[in-house]
């Protein structure tokens, strides 16, 4: 089993176990290419790596010999066109399966692997080129995109090609018209051309919730990182099929669909779908036969609403969930049309899972869980100081016995920013929890997402939580307004489910629900009811644009006032 090459021991007897006694061996000089896909390639070189499906009935189905293959040309067709070692190259793929080509082509080469979303507008693109100096975007057939990237060329003076996998286009490459005759075989590189541990791998930009987006560099350790995502908590089989819902523009993208699912033995399974549909999602588990599946809550929510008697989901046999807090109302529908409790996850774009819900514990719906062996996970005060049990404070990682496996290297061209990070020798994730009497971790938001209301501090996912329970609440985001007397009070942005109407009885209704449901003080004072919320394009909530929104509403109020 090639996952016992980097781990002294595999089997655990329980969470403490694992967390105590876990390491990982790391190689001189590892490549994920060579070290993990060339070796399945000579050794069970028809083992399954890759089951790709999409809306139009195509179906590939790669090996790893077929995948080894396909990036050694696919190294030496980028070579042809100029790439070398240290470039940045943007791949711009959904989830197509050239995808999978191109990011092993590039770490063979020790190229920089820069995946972004099709759904980047021109100036994002224009933003992203000149950040991480782009020498080379690569898409697939997306009239929209390239069109976008074409308005902002003359002005990104450091792109020098373009590769479409797409029908031929004026003023792009056309990657199948070289990919077949390009050479099978692409030797390691040495000496100065070869890539050593330290050196940047893939460049992941952050979705931008509260901020410009940053550039989250991860070095060539950073997949054996993720032995342990897929391996106790996502708990892939070996020999079996895995499903993340992500995009590759997306981290989550690694975190569930190449490194650690292919260490431990499993295979990735990728549906090209174009629009989130959930009743053609669970026929592709069904027909699909998949072992083990991971998604944010949100899909959750949307599969939940679908009579699950309909499809053959006897082969899955563990559901994993991460991206926002989860809420218990869809855990317990989950279970009770499953059988199988979901295992919530956390971490971010800089880091590999950082805390779970691990196959030994008992999941608490709506916890993070424990932290993940590497991890020193500290919940501080403002000055600094260890939090008591149930009180709320910031997130950090201790890194005073060493880095966490597949920590971030730094924010890319940003010393100033990484150091900020870094600020007293941990890491400040800028996200806030408390932690129970037991050692569970419970999620609160982002430091500028909490709300202080006469005196309180309040957590949106808490009322968010309590609101989503109410029928005529499919999705909602809680935010604070400001208030002269209470410092700020409670709103709430709700989008409602089908066969409600927005009105001011059903604003009522659901305040005394919440009333009913939780304490008094966590009560939204403010209800809008909006047809979609503000979000990034990774699909996360944006309450500080409605935050924003607030403020520049309450400006035009006040300057009507002082006229």
């Amino acid at each position: 089993m090639l996952l016992e090459k980097y781990l002294p021991r595999v089997d655990y007897k329980s969470y403490q176990d694992l967390y105590d006694n876990f390491k990982i061996h790391i190689p001189e000089n590892f490549n994920f290419a060579y070290d993990v896909v060339d070796e399945y390639a000579e050794n069970e070189p028809n083992r399954e790596a890759l089951v790709w499906c999409d809306d139009n009935n195509e179906e590939r189905i790669f090996t790893f010999k077929d995948l080894s293959i396909a990036s050694n040309r696919t190294a030496n067709y980028l070579k042809s066109l100029g790439v070398k070692k240290g470039d940045r190259i943007q791949l711009i793929l959904r989830r197509r399966y050239e995808f999978w080509f191109f990011l092993l082509a590039l770490h063979r080469i020790g190229a920089i692997a820069v995946p972004a979303t099709h759904m980047l507008s021109a100036s994002d693109i224009e933003y992203r080129a000149h950040a991480a100096g782009i020498k080379m975007i690569v898409t697939f057939d997306y009239p929209e995109i390239q069109s976008q990237i074409e308005s902002v060329l003359p002005k990104c003076p450091t792109i020098e090609k373009l590769v479409t996998i797409g029908p031929a286009r004026e003023g792009w490459v056309r990657f199948y018209d070289e990919y077949e005759s390009a050479s099978p075989e692409f030797p390691r590189p040495t000496g100065d051309e070869g890539s050593v541990n330290s050196d940047v791998m893939v460049i992941y930009f952050t979705s931008g919730t509260s901020s410009d987006p940053k550039m989250v560099a991860h070095n060539y350790t950073y997949p054996l990182g993720h032995i342990v995502t897929a391996k106790f908590w996502q708990n892939v089989v070996d020999g079996g099929r895995h499903l993340t819902v992500a995009e590759t523009g997306w981290a989550k993208a690694l975190w569930g669909k190449i490194y650690g699912q292919w260490l431990a033995g499993s295979a990735v399974f990728t549906y090209d779908m174009l629009t989130f549909i959930p009743g053609k999602l669970l026929e592709k588990i069904s027909q699909y036969k998949i072992t083990t599946f991971c998604a944010p809550p949100t899909v959750y929510r949307y599969l939940i609403q679908h009579d699950f008697s309909k499809y053959d989901l006897s082969n899955l046999k563990y559901c994993s969930t991460a991206g926002e807090a989860l809420n218990v109302d869809v855990y317990n529908k989950f279970f009770q049309k499953t059988g199988l409790r979901l295992h919530e996850g956390y971490g971010q774009t800089e880091l590999t899972l950082t805390a779970g819900n691990f196959g030994w514990m008992e999941p608490r719906p709506g916890s993070m869980g424990k932290p993940a062996p590497g991890y020193d996970i500290d919940i501080v005060r403002s000055d600094g100081t260890s939090c008591t049990p149930d009180e709320v404070g910031e997130i950090v990682i201790r890194i005073e016995k060493g880095r966490p496996f597949g920590m971030f290297s730094g924010y890319y061209g940003d010393p100033k920013l990484t150091e900020k990070v870094f600020e007293g020798g941990i890491y400040h994730t800028g996200d806030t929890a408390w932690k129970d009497g037991d050692g569970y971790l419970w999620f609160i938001g982002r430091t500028d997402d909490l709300i202080k209301s006469a005196g309180y501090r309040i957590s949106p996912f808490e009322v968010e939580e309590v609101l989503q329970q109410h029928p005529a609440v499919l999705e909602c985001a809680v935010t604070g307004v400001d208030d002269p007397a209470r410092s700020q009070v409670v709103k709430a942005t709700i989008v409602l489910s089908k066969g409600f109407d927005a009105s001011k009885q059903l604003a009522k209704e659901i305040q005394l629900f919440a009333k009913r449901t939780s304490a008094s003080y966590k009560c939204p004072r403010i209800i809008d009811f909006v047809k979609e919320l503000p979000k990034t394009i990774s699909g996360k909530i944006r309450r500080v644009a409605i935050r924003e929104k607030d403020k520049q509403e309450q400006q035009k109020r006040d300057a009507g006032k002082a006229l």
